[in-house]
């Protein structure tokens, strides 16, 4: 009889699976890493939105205080006004 030889499979990792499995985890690993980048730079930005979100808000309440203030000394000024007129007579 003639001794036929069995073609046996390959039981272990071939190349081609070791690469397919490199280039998973390499995409894997640049698709993560670019969402870590781009949620820094959101936090980061949020950051300076809200810090010129205080300061709109506080020069907001300074105007407001500066436009009374302008108010108090304009009735002052049409008060000490009337009284040299008075005066005068």
């Amino acid at each position: 009889m003639a001794s036929k030889k069995k073609k046996l499979k390959p039981n272990g990792i071939t190349f081609g699976m070791a690469t397919v499995i490199l280039m998973s985890i390499a995409i894997v690993l640049i698709l993560t890493s670019i969402k870590i980048y781009l949620s820094n730079q959101i936090y980061y930005e949020s950051k300076v939105v809200n810090k010129m979100t205080r300061e709109v808000s506080v020069l907001k309440a300074e105007n407001v205080m500066l436009q009374q203030s302008v108010e108090a000394l304009k009735f002052k000024n049409r008060v000490t006004d009337t009284i040299f007129v008075i005066q005068d007579n």
